[in-house]
């Protein structure tokens, strides 16, 4: 009898409410469930990230030639610096978070709004870098060409150094106006007009017998005896794009269709126009989080500041908003793995 009574009491301590699983708070186990199903958001972007890159794989964009610039050195390429950069930073404010959260647990305010400070700073700097890259990224650098077919064709001297449209092309003294609502005769609006237009690269091209154009499609060792491509045998040790002799680059040419400057979601100066909508999908939910996170870390910055957290005797919400923080910071070292590296 006593111990059927004992079990009951048992079944109501477990299941009253009282009960914290894990050892965990309402908050923290809250926070837990909000980072799992976020991660499973991300995986799901990236795993259609990682079927579309591996699907289009021969005409995908080499990320040591798409992300090449590096702030205050104009026209010198450092692939890949400013992003290794930014990568440093963010995990960088990661540590200051578990400082942040370990002087918390010693009811330290100062070294908690110091550390909480340095967070904010360094997830600024981060939000104010993916901005500078994707203005960079949309505006391009070298420019391209798109054939009637939807082929991308991009230009390259007889050494295989990558040539900016400025470069060979000339201006011509037909040009038409951009037809803008505002101009009082034309009823439509169109994207901003190139820099140059077909018939300018064009007619640069026939002006420089140097200049030829490369494919978006990834050089394979076998196509060496194909007769319409001319590759430097050192090239052809490196993943590279394939180049095309001056014949088959006219014969390419010659199907022009429209210039193309920069990327967006509907073109891609540098190759497949799939890598254009997952890079600003993908880096710009992940940059929302970033910036949604220095938010909430503003928030309990001047809390800390206040003395809301010294009242309650514990800094759990500094403890809480750090696991967001460090999810954060991981999710974008897959991203910086996906778009970067491999």
């Amino acid at each position: 009898m006593g111990a059927t009574v004992t079990t009951a009491n048992n079944e109501e301590k477990t299941w009253g409410g009282g009960n914290e699983p894990l050892g965990a708070s309402y908050g923290k186990l809250m926070m837990w469930f909000f980072i799992v199903s976020d991660a499973l958001t991300f995986s799901g972007f990236l795993a259609a990230y990682g079927f579309s890159r591996f699907k289009f794989i021969e005409t995908w964009p080499l990320p040591d030639e798409v992300f090449t610039h590096f702030p205050f050195m104009h026209g010198v390429s450092a692939p890949m610096y400013y992003v290794a950069l930014m990568t440093f930073i963010l995990i960088f404010s990661s540590v200051t978070m578990v400082l942040a959260v370990d002087a918390g647990h010693h009811l330290n305010k100062k070294k908690v709004a110091f550390y909480m400070f340095l967070t904010i700073i360094g997830g600024l700097i981060f939000v104010g870098s993916q901005a500078w890259e994707w203005k960079n990224f949309i505006h391009g650098e070298y420019g391209a060409i798109e054939t009637k077919g939807g082929s991308l064709l991009q230009f390259v001297d007889n050494t295989g150094k990558r040539l900016k449209l400025e470069d060979f092309a000339v201006k011509l003294p037909t040009e038409r106006e951009q037809l803008k609502r505002s101009n009082g005769r034309w009823f439509m609006d169109e994207p901003t007009l190139p820099t140059y237009s077909v018939a300018e690269v064009q007619a640069g091209f026939k002006a420089h017998p140097e200049v030829l154009v490369r494919i978006e499609t990834i050089y394979k060792d076998d196509a060496l005896a194909k007769k319409d491509l001319t590759v430097d045998h050192q090239l052809s040790k490196h993943k590279h794009k394939t180049i095309l002799t001056r014949a088959a680059s006219e014969e390419r040419l010659a199907n022009a269709a429209i210039v193309v400057e920069g990327a967006n979601l509907t073109r891609n100066e540098y190759g497949s126009k799939l890598f254009a909508d997952f890079f600003f999908f993908i880096t710009g939910f992940h940059g929302f989080h970033v910036f949604s996170g220095v938010i909430i870390n503003i928030i309990i910055f001047f809390n800390v500041l206040l003395g809301t957290y010294e009242k309650r005797k514990s800094y759990e919400m500094v403890e809480k908003v750090g696991l967001y923080w460090h999810f954060v910071d991981l999710v974008w070292v897959f991203v910086f793995t996906f778009f970067y590296l491999v």
